[in-house]
């Protein structure tokens, strides 16, 4: 007797393989938008780096990167940094929006609850992992992308790497730093993504619930994806500014060889020492530096990624549910 063919409807989950992709596909499509104003970021965390009263400004605001940049770079000066910005985007969205559910299904499945629930405490533990995972696999990328946005031959600001391209910047960093230098600052990567991730999805999903169960809008409306979206992305900024900036300044900082031969970053330890420098010199809005433009940066991509991810989850199901 032949086995049954197992067949999918527009409700069924989706695998983490499945997830990974249609994940993938939504945060490049975001990530083009919006990688001007993560150059614009990048640019703002570095300028008046460990400065009393903030030192030499080069840039003023948002706005303001981006006149400039266009004046003396074009649009491949606000397009810096965009080809491995894409390959991070595939590891870190693919893992984060992939792994997401199959997490947090498992984590409700071990505490005994009902794994269709939307549990605030396994939502978040969802989150945050999968955000690991992803940084952690994207970490070189994200720090070749960060050292590419830096870079300015008109106007630098903090410490100025050039690369020709990804192959040229991993290549410059073996032969540098060795193997090492292509993780230097996952710790700090983790720490950023895990808040980030730990927010993103359940503030997300925890949105649009209410907006269905409330009646406020259908399930299926763009404006429930938009609204969802746009909370989600106001609460990632918020969380994740702070080891953002971290981040940014662990992977950009100069590095010298220490006794052991070993390459160290001369301004900072680890993370916890950046935020810690970065608070005591220049002050809590030291650590929000270029927030504006991370807000710029991260609304408009964290709207795409998920409302596209929801579109094209929903379309593949449609597609899958036909084919069988």
């Amino acid at each position: 007797m032949a086995a049954a063919k197992p067949s999918f409807s527009a409700s069924s989950p989706i695998s983490t393989a499945e997830g990974f992709v249609c994940g993938a596909i939504a945060a490049c499509t975001a990530v083009t938008v919006s990688n001007p104003a993560e150059v614009a970021k990048t640019r703002l965390q570095l300028q008046g780096e460990l400065a009393k009263s903030g030192g030499k400004r080069v840039y003023k605001n948002t706005l303001d990167v981006w006149a400039k940049t266009w004046r003396n770079e074009g649009i491949r000066g606000l397009q810096r940094g965009l080809p491995p910005a894409y390959a991070y985007q595939i590891l870190l969205n693919g893992s984060r929006l992939g792994f997401y559910e199959p997490l947090r299904r498992k984590f409700n499945k071990f505490f005994g609850l009902d794994i269709e629930e939307h549990v605030p405490f396994t939502s978040v533990l969802a989150g945050a992992v999968s955000g690991a995972v992803g940084a952690s696999l994207g970490n070189p990328l994200f720090l070749i992308k960060a050292r590419m946005q830096a870079y300015s031959p008109a106007l630098p600001v903090g410490a100025q790497h050039y690369y020709k391209s990804s192959f040229d910047a991993v290549k410059t960093i073996l032969r540098a730093e060795g193997p090492r230098g292509l993780i230097r600052g996952i710790d700090a990567a983790i720490l950023r993504t895990s808040m980030g991730s730990s927010v993103q999805l359940p503030s997300y999903n925890f949105t649009k619930n209410q907006l269905v169960k409330r009646g406020i809008l259908p399930a299926d409306s763009t404006w429930t994806f938009l609204i969802s979206s746009t909370i989600s992305g106001a609460c990632v900024c918020v969380a994740m500014q702070p080891a953002d900036t971290a981040l940014t300044r662990m992977y950009n900082q100069p590095t010298v060889a220490g006794p052991d031969g070993r390459m160290r970053g001369t301004l900072y330890k680890n993370p916890l020492d950046c935020l810690w420098k970065t608070f005591k010199i220049e002050g809590v809005r030291g650590l929000y530096k270029g927030s504006t433009a991370h807000f710029m940066r991260i609304a408009p991509h964290t709207i795409i990624t998920l409302t596209a991810n929801d579109l094209i989850v929903g379309l593949y199901k449609k597609t899958r549910g036909t084919r069988s």
